[in-house]
């Protein structure tokens, strides 16, 4: 009766696991790009781990017309750049994951990874 009893919990627990629902994945990893502050000074920033299927607005640039520039890509996702705040541009590049990048002439405003 015991075999029966651990076998049924064991089959449960491993029912269950596979019923949640994922959670959110992220493209892990880190996205750096290049932006003058507004001081003029050359800034790097970072996006760590960032969220996988969401439209992230350059923070450092959010409220300035500026662009950041030079993006290299070293997550694990493919990460779309844009040159608008909202995805939409119908201006955009793709870099591949693990060291894909662009120039100093690749601007964007916005990304979204895989």
């Amino acid at each position: 009766m015991r075999t029966r009893t651990a076998f049924l919990a064991m089959a449960s627990a491993v029912a269950l696991c596979f019923t949640i629902p994922a959670v959110a994945s992220a493209a892990e990893g880190e996205f750096t790009y290049r932006y003058y502050d507004e001081h003029e000074e050359l800034q790097i920033g970072t996006l760590v781990d960032p969220p996988s299927g969401e439209c992230i607005e350059i923070p450092e640039i959010a409220d300035w017309d500026v662009d950041a520039f030079r993006p290299r890509n070293d997550t694990g996702s493919t990460a779309v750049v844009f040159k608008d705040d909202d995805c939409e541009s119908e201006d955009y590049f793709s870099l591949r994951p693990f060291g894909g990048r662009g120039s100093d002439r690749l601007l964007l405003r916005s990304v979204v990874f895989s």
